[in-house]
């Protein structure tokens, strides 16, 4: 067990320490524990290091709002205790941590195993829509949702104690940190860098996981250049604990056989770890044939005034107003009405919601008051929804319709409220 500073993680070390380390990472809402099953046998060959998210399993809540950071958080953590070079299996959220490791810092990662993972979760929106619904009714119907999305329905009936340490588990975790950890998920896509990883790797999924299935784990394997599937039958997310046994004899058989030596730049030597073999090289192994021919170094050109801020204002308006909402008003955008949304995405996401001075959740209510007294009730349900988005909860959006009215007028917040009411009521109400 450990003290947890804010850029650390809460640990635990199981098995001999001289033995090679073998990091597990674990899912969204769960603890270490969800590996409990796995560590008797792991701990023969190696000396298993376990993490839990910030906010979870007791851990401090020091929130971590992206992959990266995770990573970093992980990194300092393992470096505080003078590990340098590890093999990595992580669950989902875990597993992106994993493949961060593999693009980030291959030097330290000996082999990888991914559980349950994808290169991209879902979409953007799924992810922020979820920290809506725990920031307005708290982790209680995540949690009740819990055991549909990990465990097969057969599995769930015949396994109620585990179902409700599921529950329980997801109940007990931080609300800020889970909101974050989905705003990590939210951001992470790595499709155009899975070619760069390169450790051995497994990517390992049930076969009836309905959250990152079959098709997510084919994009891995078909993306990273030493990639091996394997499909658990009859179990879904989470695999580990739906599955353990299968599981177990899967991480034994990668992690003893295809785990990469490291380079001792100062003796010309590769390092063997102890008690860990290493899968010979195939005889006739041929490099990979270069994508493209290398171009001749071009002349840096010296930039020309400001960049345009197009790029920025659609980045921007993204994460605002969400994919989806984008994704239907360019789909709506024709040679008669481009020349404004350019304007729009131009000026108003690129100048002015990028600057600085004010943060999201301060323009959310500036944009708000602004459109009610304007009565732009059409834009105003967009933004309620935005504001929902950028953190605010529905009580704060009531204060912010209640100064509106006595400085926009009673009419027009009357119409605000009930259109406001109505999204609130949309975006917070949990999807059975």
């Amino acid at each position: 067990m450990s003290e947890t500073p804010p850029n650390t993680l809460q640990y635990r070390f199981d098995g001999p320490e001289d033995a090679p380390v073998l990091i597990l990472g674990p899912s969204l809402g769960t603890t270490w524990h969800m590996w409990d099953r796995q560590v008797p046998e792991l701990t023969h060959q190696w000396r298993v290091f376990r993490f839990d998210l910030p906010g979870h399993g007791g851990a401090p809540a020091h929130p971590a709002g992206s992959v990266a950071d995770l990573t970093a958080r992980l990194l300092t953590t393992l470096e505080s205790l003078g590990v340098q070079r590890f093999g990595y299996a992580g669950c989902a959220l875990g597993g992106a941590v994993g493949i961060e490791l593999a693009l980030r810092h291959p030097e330290r990662l000996a082999s990888l195993a991914l559980i349950a993972a994808s290169p991209r979760f879902g979409t953007a929106d799924e992810f922020r829509q979820r920290g809506v619904i725990v920031r307005t009714n708290g982790l209680d119907p995540i949690a009740r949702s819990a055991p549909e999305r990990w465990f097969t329905g057969g599995f769930a009936a015949a396994q109620p104690a585990i179902t409700e340490w599921a529950v329980q588990m997801v109940r007990t975790t931080d609300p800020g940190c889970y909101i974050a950890a989905c705003e990590a998920l939210a951001s992470f896509d790595v499709r155009a860098e899975l070619g760069s990883v390169g450790v051995p790797t497994l990517v390992l999924v049930g076969s009836e996981d309905q959250v990152t299935g079959p098709a997510e784990a084919r994009t891995l394997v078909a993306g990273i250049p030493d990639a091996r599937l394997a499909v658990v039958p009859g179990a879904s997310h989470l695999v580990p604990v739906e599955q353990p046994a299968a599981v177990t004899d899967l991480l034994v058989r990668h992690f003893s056989t295809a785990w990469q030596p490291a380079f001792e730049s100062a003796t010309g030597q590769i390092a063997l770890p102890a008690g860990v073999a290493v899968q010979p090289a195939p005889a006739a192994a041929a490099q990979p044939a270069p994508v493209a021919e290398i171009a001749p170094a071009a002349v840096p050109q010296q930039p020309q005034g400001r960049p345009d801020p197009y790029d920025a204002g659609i980045k921007v308006c993204r994460e605002v107003l969400g994919d989806a909402h984008v994704d239907q008003v360019l789909a709506r955008t024709d040679a008669f009405s481009g020349d404004f949304q350019e304007l729009v995405t131009r000026y108003a996401w690129g100048e002015v919601w990028d600057r600085p001075g004010l943060d999201w959740r301060t323009r959310s209510c500036v944009t708000l008051t602004a459109l009610v007294a304007g009565g732009h009730e059409e834009e105003l349900a967009v933004h309620t929804r935005a504001a929902l988005r950028n953190g605010l909860t529905p009580a704060e959006i009531r204060e912010v319709l209640l100064q509106a009215a006595v400085y926009c007028g009673v009419p027009a917040a009357n119409r605000a409220f009930r259109v406001a009411q109505q999204v609130v009521r949309e975006e917070t109400t949990p999807q059975e």
